[in-house]
């Protein structure tokens, strides 16, 4: 009696959701995303200078969300896909120097399915924070393998860490990245999983295995760029890129496949802004960091097989913030955050159930750097205030606004609403301390990206996040991070370094609120600087970078509060102290 009312239930609850399948499983979820691929690089979309077949197929057997609206820039969009808001309510204002990081009271798609009781993980570029709690494993997935950085310096057997444990990586890092999500799915192949794959590519540098850019390096760029300054070399690498995300995409899809796990998982790809170099999109304006079309629209495809039609074709507007409520409507899961939404379930639009419920007035924003634009389903407001027929003039070259006058009041306003309503989550752009020192997660990386040199010391790079910290010379000179250590107690301090034989004997000094550790420097480690020998084209600010090795400091004991973890030599026998990338801080009691 008792399993007939079980099965009973469990065939009311079916009914009632169709996300369910017969046995009440849940479905399985993995989302890929690309780096700065831009709607132009598939062969979904029309370029015929690349094949793109696997990423093509999702969209081939599901479907695709022919405009599909990302933020101008990396973190802002990941922020967005991870909550279902609009970035700044988020706090999310910067791609480096702690604005990336989503505020901790919001809630994310990892702990939506991780309280229905999904394995949830990711693998590969986070960007939303990286010491705990802001850190993968703080915002609801069990593991997380990649780096917490916007930019990598070399994808190459690169130092990267699993679960704040550092470690090397194997081979070419996209690759890596996919043989880690396999082994999760197939670990995890007899209950729901959640898996989000956010790969490193085709962001800079450019880097690919000889395989994936051979067949690009000699053959013509026949499908180019509207702007002049396309750099062939920076098209070439940038599409060996895609080839390689390609082939990885298809390594997941046949795994799913062989572990038959095809028809109980949804499958989603997306980019996360526009092309980050000049190249064929579509004849769109802007690139990367525009608000423009062209830096904004991303392709967007999804696939779960016996639920959404083949080739579907989805022409009503969407975007980054709809993935969240799409997801949890479509398998069943109940969302955690109590804040309002900014994004909407697509389901409606996949089954065609409720086609007369989706409005005909939505608007998307696209924000970055202060500057706004508003896309409805047929215009789009730009920044300055000018007007576009989207369906007649694509490449916005001819402003309508004085001859739409009452729309263009509308969506002014609309416009103005954001910035009153939404913008004041990052009006301040407060820089809020690094945290440190949790005992359910005791390491802490406070890498160079989030320090400040004082002094001659520099970076290695203008774009911090992939930077050490180097020209350190003088006493006078120091390094400090601004932190707030949760925990009082016991920590082992470690620097990681680089230091020539003959600038040996400096005795360094890390400190904090009258906290203090001493070591002198006598073992050299001197490595080259690397990173470019795999380089396509000019990488253009991405830091080089080197082999750092362990400086341990012993321990310091850290009292509760904020204020800076200060590193500062108190002799200097030879030219320079050491080169620095990272400190690391572990609770140890």
């Amino acid at each position: 009696m008792k399993h007939l009312l079980l099965l009973c239930l469990t065939l009311i609850f079916s009914a009632a959701n169709p996300a369910f399948s017969a046995d009440g499983k849940h479905p399985n979820v993995v989302v890929l995303l690309a780096d700065d691929q831009g709607w132009g690089d598939l062969s979904f979309n029309g370029n015929t200078n690349i094949s793109t077949p696997n990423i093509d197929s999702v969209g081939k057997q599901g479907a695709a969300l022919e405009h599909f609206y990302v933020c101008p820039v990396c973190s802002p969009t990941r922020a967005e896909f991870l909550t279902g808001r609009w970035h700044p309510r988020g706090g999310v204002w910067n791609v480096s120097l702690g604005g990336e990081r989503l505020n901790l009271d919001e809630k994310t798609i990892a702990d939506t399915f991780k309280a229905a009781g999904y394995a949830t993980a990711a693998f590969g570029k986070w960007h939303n924070g990286m010491q705990y709690p802001y850190h993968p494993c703080g915002r609801g997935f069990s593991e997380f393998y990649g780096f917490c950085s916007g930019h990598w310096g070399d994808y190459f057997d690169a130092p990267l860490e699993h679960n704040g444990q550092l470690v090397r990586g194997e081979g070419y890092l996209p690759d890596d990245l996919a043989n880690h999500a396999i082994k999760f799915i197939q670990e995890n192949k007899d209950h729901p999983f959640f898996c989000y794959v956010p790969f490193n590519i085709p962001h800079w540098p450019p880097q690919v295995p000889d395989k994936f850019y051979a067949p690009l390096a000699t053959n013509a760029i026949k499908q180019r760029s509207d702007n002049p300054q396309e750099n062939v070399a920076d098209t070439r690498a940038s599409l060996a890129m895609t080839a390689n995300l390609d082939w990885n995409v298809g390594r997941i899809l046949k795994r799913l496949d062989e572990l038959k796990l095809a028809d109980d998982t949804i499958v989603i790809y997306f980019s996360d802004n526009g092309p980050n170099t000049w190249r064929w999109n579509g004849g769109m304006k802007g690139k990367k960091a525009s608000t423009d079309e062209g830096g904004v629209r991303a392709s967007c495809f999804i696939r779960w097989p016996g639920k959404i039609a083949d080739g579907s074709r989805i022409a009503p507007i969407a975007g980054a913030v709809d993935l969240l409520p799409t997801l949890a409507d479509l398998c069943g899961v109940p969302m955690v955050s109590q804040k309002p939404l900014d994004g909407r379930s697509l389901k409606p639009l996949f089954t065609g159930s409720q086609p007369a419920a989706w409005p005909d007035d939505r608007m998307i924003f696209s924000h970055w750097n202060g500057k706004v634009s508003v896309r409805t389903q047929n215009y789009r407001l730009d920044s300055r205030g000018q007007l576009f027929d989207m369906v007649a003039d694509p490449g916005q070259d001819h402003d309508i606004a004085k001859d739409q006058p009452d729309l263009t009041a509308r969506l002014t306003q609309a416009v103005d609403d954001y910035r009153t309503n939404v913008l004041p989550g990052i009006a301040h752009k407060e820089l809020k301390p690094f945290t440190v020192g949790y005992r359910e997660f005791p390491i802490t990386q406070l890498p160079a990206r989030d320090g400040i040199p004082h002094g001659g010391v520099k970076r290695s790079a203008a774009a911090p996040n992939c930077s050490f910290f180097t020209n350190w010379k003088t006493v006078k000179d120091s390094i400090t991070w601004d932190i707030e250590v949760a925990t009082a107690g016991k920590y082992e301090a470690v620097v990681y370094y680089t230091c020539p034989a003959a600038d040996l004997g400096s005795k360094v000094e890390l400190s904090f609120k009258g906290a203090r550790s001493e070591v002198t420097v006598n073992e050299a480690h001197d490595p080259p600087l690397h990173g470019k020998e795999h380089d396509r084209a000019s990488r253009e600010g991405e830091s080089l970078v080197k082999d750092f090795k362990p400086l341990p400091f012993g321990t310091i004991d850290l009292t509760t509060g904020r204020g800076l973890l200060t590193l500062k030599a108190l002799n200097i026998p030879g030219k320079s102290v050491l080169d620095v990338r990272l400190i690391l801080l572990t609770l140890i009691q």
